[in-house]
């Protein structure tokens, strides 16, 4: 059997598992359908967020977001409505906390995100080999190909946009349709119109394009000559871009499409349990042969390191934009709970990006006109406390049954399950969004990053003290040169002759020749310290 040395990573933004593969008969997904038949297809594989940054937050680091200050979503810029939120700022995770890609690169991996990041606490330049490159439109060209030595092992994302929610609005223009809008079936909790009909339409046409884009990338994979040695993953921030799903921690916001095809995983099967996507990072660390860090909250699918499937899966909602929310969720095989924070509002807080969506605009409109069915009206109800679903009898979460005597003791065991969960994680979400902000950048001002220092060790500089920046260092071969920052939890990084930066341990053994060394550091949430860079002459 081959041995894994590469993983592929291909993300659908915004997508729910409307593929073939998962029954779907208006889905036009052949690529993804012919790997799913190749590998193992996950039914219930759940998110930890239903929005993009705290959920990709989860993902790269295998932490909840909740758990390392990154919960709220958009916090890196200023808001146009509320300027007085406590924006801009990057979330400041625990300085442990690394994206897992940081470890695939120590140990040799080539490592490349073509796309989207989006992580909350900016994107580090640790983790990427090409995060050198700075433009969008140079990040859009990232791709294994572009690996120094083509033997390389390597860790590939694409991110593939067109099915963000922002593809149904009206000022995406596509044309022409191919999906017939008289053909979807809308859930119960939309208004059956055409407007909502062909923003579904929208989607399932997106979905096929990006379908065309995963045999673009699977061919690449089989001109390379590397289809055989690669584990392939599909899988989604979260569900589509629909209201009741985007931005709601509730089934139908949090499942997504994860399909695996990979040497060593059976062909052509499925796995119903309970899985988060993120175990995804502590999957890809075990598949790789490499030690998953204890404080990661993930936990291996597969490989060496697999654990049993979870019991539990839990998901989060707290500030959107300028509309602030706390929401909890537990789900198992069979149910969902939901504590509610805030039960005194309405399910549907304002948020001016949400609700330039041409379906948000129908129920807004059909509410004021008294059209919409009690089912539709769940954005204008006061929500819960406390909401339970039995999704075996109620897959859309419409009937709550927490008030039921014949549920009491489901709710608790959930109700339990959930406190904890949080418990354990150390969830931040109780924390007043300024105070944590206050805590992080004292003054109102962003730390950076200390400017790394080196101790050069070689005959000549027995017992030398460290070297400042744009010294010159003169020593025979061969010369140890120590490269480190101050900061805690910083990740130093180096270049030499202009090459590309390269993670460093910390020490630096160079032969006889002539340098320009170049260090920086990089501590997740601060700015990045500055480049020190020396003279290095061995001989």
């Amino acid at each position: 059997m081959t041995a894994i040395r590469n993983i592929l990573w291909i993300s659908f933004e915004d997508t729910s598992p409307r593929f073939g593969c998962y029954g779907d008969n208006i889905a036009r997904t052949p690529k993804v359908d012919a790997l799913a038949a190749k590998g193992l297809q996950y039914n219930q594989a759940l998110t930890t967020a239903a929005i993009c940054a705290p959920s990709r937050c989860s993902i790269i680091t295998g932490m909840y977001a909740s758990s390392i200050g990154c919960h709220h979503m958009r916090t890196s810029r200023v808001s146009e409505v509320f300027p007085e939120l406590p924006t801009p700022y990057d979330g400041v995770p625990p300085a442990y906390v690394k994206c897992f890609t940081e470890y695939l690169r120590a140990a040799g991996w080539f490592c490349t995100n073509n796309g989207k990041t989006d992580y909350q606490f900016g994107n580090p330049a640790s983790a990427w080999d090409l995060n050198q490159i700075t433009s969008e439109e140079d990040q859009e060209t990232a791709h294994w190909r572009q690996r120094p030595d083509p033997t390389q092992p390597f860790f590939a994302v694409f991110n593939l946009g067109i099915t963000h929610e922002s593809g149904q609005w009206p000022s995406y223009h596509r044309a022409p349709a191919v999906t017939d809008p008289g053909t979807v079936t809308l859930p119960p909790y939309l208004p059956d119109t055409p407007v909502t009909r062909r923003c579904l339409a929208q989607q399932y046409d997106h979905i096929a394009d990006n379908d065309r884009r995963v045999g673009v990338l699977l061919q690449q994979l089989e001109d390379d000559g590397l289809a055989d040695s690669t584990a392939v993953f599909i899988w989604s921030d979260h569900g589509e871009g629909l209201p009741y799903r985007k931005s709601w921690p509730r089934y139908a916001g949090v499942q997504v499409p994860l399909i695996v095809c990979a040497p060593g995983v059976p062909a052509d099967t499925s796995c119903d349990d309970i899985v988060s996507l993120i175990d995804l990072g502590p999957t890809v660390l075990s598949l790789l042969g490499q030690a998953i860090p204890a404080h990661m909250q993930g936990q291996a699918l597969l490989g060496p390191q697999a654990r049993p499937h979870r019991r539990y899966a839990f998901a989060t909602r707290d500030r959107i934009g300028e509309s602030y929310d706390h929401m909890r969720t537990v789900f198992d095989q069979r149910y969902t709970y939901i504590r509610n924070y805030l039960p005194t509002t309405s399910r549907g807080p304002m948020q001016f990006y949400r609700h330039k969506h041409p379906t948000y605009q129908e129920l807004y409109r059909l509410e004021a006109s008294q059209e919409l069915t009690s089912d539709q009206r769940w954005l204008f109800t006061p929500r819960p406390a406390e909401e339970l679903y039995d999704r075996h009898q109620d897959p859309h979460e419409l009937h709550n049954l927490a008030a039921d005597p014949a549920q009491r003791e489901t709710l608790e065991r959930l109700r339990a399950a959930l406190t904890a969960w949080q418990h354990d994680s150390k969830d931040m979400g109780d924390i007043d969004e300024v105070s944590m902000v206050r805590g992080w950048y004292p003054a109102g001002r962003q730390p950076e990053t200390t400017t790394p220092m080196a101790i050069p060790i070689s005959a000549e500089h027995a017992g030398m003290d460290h070297v400042a920046s744009n010294a010159t260092i003169t020593a025979s071969a061969p010369l140890r040169l120590l490269v480190q920052s101050g900061t805690q939890g910083a990740s130093t990084e180096v270049r030499i002759n202009k090459g590309p930066w390269r993670p460093c341990d910390h020490a630096l053994n160079l032969s006889a020749g002539n340098y320009q060394v170049e260090a920086r550091a990089i501590r997740y949430g601060f700015a990045p310290s500055a480049i020190s860079q020396w003279a290095v002459s061995v001989n």
